[in-house]
């Protein structure tokens, strides 16, 4: 599939198109099986769905594509169902869980700043760009993104693994944490790896990135050696952590994830 973003929307609407539509950061979808799917309609309005507000995002395979904040009173169709993104995590495919995270960070973004932040006037919208301006003190409001580390430990043969307290299901994966103001990602990687388990590392480079909508980060992934020290977890954010060969990973996050990405990397160069 191939998304396309945009901020002005089509004059009019002749055909169908995706409506991201979320209620409490829960997400209107059509439950299939093992599969869930956004409203596909012309218009929601069609389905007695009423909107606070919406926003144009792109188009999908030509399909134009629109996020949207639903009301409290809003009545939800009796074939429908609102559902966490982190619930959705196995039931969208990647393309639509992609956008689904740009929906859910653009009505966010849309929801609170309908005032300046510095003056309090009512805000207005660009027709050519996502951003929020104040007509009083001229102040932009872009969409927030928050950009975080996420990094693969190797020593050896083995990858380091750790079980955050915030996990599900007890499963470990690899260590991340967001940029502080001031630092770069290479800074980020080993100060968090310090601060989280003890130990220190080097040749940091460069992975792969994703975004994700937990609320709002930029997940930049790294691969790193142990180059000193032993496991020393915080006792805070990690309750355990270890060095795992191959043979003996413990259960680790699902594929979507750039987390599960770095964990089969080390799987298909290390078996």
């Amino acid at each position: 599939m191939t998304f396309v973003s945009s901020v002005q929307p089509p004059a009019s609407l002749e055909e169908p198109a995706w409506w991201f539509l979320f209620q409490d950061d829960q997400l209107l979808v059509r439950l299939n099986g093992e599969e869930a799917q956004p409203l596909f309609v012309n218009d929601p309005e069609e389905l007695n769905i009423i909107m606070n507000r919406s926003q144009y995002l792109g188009q999908l395979d030509g399909a134009h594509c629109f996020s949207g904040e639903l009301g409290q009173s809003t009545t939800i169709p009796d074939d429908m169902t609102l559902l966490g993104l982190r619930r959705l995590f196995e039931l969208l495919d990647s393309d639509m869980f992609q956008i689904a995270g740009r929906a859910i960070q653009t009505v966010n973004w849309d929801r609170d700043h309908q005032y300046c932040s510095r003056c309090g006037t009512p805000t207005e919208t660009k027709d050519d760009e996502r951003v929020m301006t104040c007509p009083q003190c001229g102040l932009m409001q872009y969409p927030r993104i928050s950009p975080a580390i996420i990094v693969a430990v190797v020593r050896q043969d083995r990858i380091l693994l750790a079980r955050n307290a915030r996990f599900p299901g007890g499963f470990y994966s690899v260590l991340a944490g967001f940029v502080e103001p001031g630092e770069t990602f290479e800074e980020c990687v080993k100060r968090e790896v310090k601060e989280e388990v003890g130990v220190d590392v080097k040749n940091v480079r460069y992975f792969g990135s994703q975004p994700w909508p937990f609320p709002n980060s930029l997940m930049v992934g790294f691969i790193a050696d142990h180059v000193d020290g032993e496991i020393a977890i915080d006792n805070h954010e990690i309750i355990d952590a270890g060095w795992f060969e191959v043979t003996e990973l413990p259960p680790i996050p699902g594929k979507i994830s750039i987390a599960r990405r770095l964990i089969d990397w080390f799987i298909d160069n290390y078996s």
